[in-house]
């Protein structure tokens, strides 16, 4: 049945006339679903969490009320943070995966016309939603080598007065970071929120939340969904100076985390060590990923210090290797509509033997 319904008068009427013509004019963040042996286009981590670990919160979980709301102000979740990141507990928010701690916190800040300062290519979420809210992204190219390029955020940050700057490092697709001491003199230039996205962050070996204490105008993201393991289970949590915290927390949905993700979270943490040894390895599967497709003719692989690897097709159609590779039961992911990437696709780094696979069909596809 049509969306459209008529008036009394006869004449059609639809609905979509109350929705916000900017908002109309977006594509949505979508993933097409495929079927494959090989899923590693999500940049997921391929390695589960231990049995041990599984049945010990599934155990919590059952000795719980499911038929409670999960506690308001879930203060163990906090203070499991707060130990784990070293960051003081009244300046950390919890939240259904750390993209709800970006619509938050931008719920929190742009109005119409706010400018935001986000570098080109990265995740498309960022300006996804400062489009929804009314601001305006402002862009900031990355250097000849798909590095950040620290004059050109200065100059679109300077000549835009944007209040807000997004950095996700590493940075989603282009494996490129950004040194912490950096990250701190962008905090001291400006005035504005220096928003740092570390959803990647285990694999760099670096993290800009020493920075906290000494600039208030920093914020600090973070997820379970990459080196923790746990992207089904959804959590993200915000680090700030208390103040901010307390205004971003006005913006965040009641009863956002669910008790199973709290429960599995806190578990996990407990288990400092079995959650090192993954990044561990895969640090190590992405050097040895990285030297093997570097070897391949007609392929550039970009340095990452995140858990994906950024490949450029010099010669072949990416689109055509992106179907190719699908066909041989491998699914990687199509960022050839992202700026500068028309050539390029992204692998995530999977198990030792999903790695072999990928090499091996593209050996075949390129030669």
């Amino acid at each position: 049945m049509s969306a459209k319904r008529m008036t009394t008068s006869g004449k059609p009427r639809d609905p979509l006339r109350f929705v916000k013509p900017a908002v109309r004019a977006l594509s949505a963040y979508t993933l097409a679903p495929r079927r494959v042996s090989v899923k590693i286009d999500q940049n997921e981590n391929p390695f589960e969490l231990p049995d041990a670990l599984k049945r010990k919160i599934v155990d919590r979980a059952l000795a719980r009320p499911w038929a409670r709301y999960p506690e308001f102000d879930p203060r163990e979740l906090i203070e499991a943070l707060a130990r784990h990141s070293g960051w003081r507990a009244d300046g950390i928010l919890a939240g259904n995966g750390s993209n709800e701690m970006i619509e938050a916190l931008l719920l929190a800040t742009v109005s119409p016309g706010t400018r935001v300062v986000i570098p080109q290519p990265t995740f498309t979420v960022y300006a996804l939603l400062v489009r929804v809210l009314g601001g305006a992204p402002v862009t900031a190219g990355l250097g000849p080598d798909l590095e950040y390029d620290m004059d050109a955020l200065r100059v679109a940050r300077r000549e835009s007065g944007a209040p807000l700057l997004i950095l996700c490092t590493p940075n989603n697709p282009t494996g490129g970071w950004i040194a912490p001491e950096r990250i701190a003199d962008l905090c001291a230039e400006e005035d504005g929120l220096v928003v740092v996205d570390e959803a990647y962050h285990e694999f760099s070996g670096v993290s800009a939340v020493p920075l906290l204490s000494r600039h208030p105008n920093l914020v600090v993201l973070r997820t379970f969904s990459k080196a923790m393991a746990m992207a089904g289970l959804r959590l993200g949590y915000l680090l700030a100076s208390p103040d901010l915290v307390r205004e971003v927390n006005k913006a965040r949905l009641p009863y956002n985390v669910n008790f199973f993700t709290q429960t599995a979270a806190i578990a996990a943490l407990a288990e400092p060590e079995t959650l090192a040894e993954g990044v561990r390895r895969l640090v190590a599967l992405r050097e040895s990923l990285s030297e093997s497709l570097g070897a391949l003719p007609g392929l550039r692989v970009y340095p990452s210090r995140a858990n994906f690897l950024l490949l450029e097709l010099i010669e072949k159609d990416p689109k055509i290797v992106f179907d190719s590779l699908a066909r041989r039961g491998v699914l990687v992911r199509d960022v050839t509509s992202y700026p500068r990437l028309s050539r390029c696709l992204r692998a995530s780094v999977g198990s030792a033997s999903e790695n072999e696979t990928l090499v091996a069909a593209l050996r075949e596809i390129l030669a």
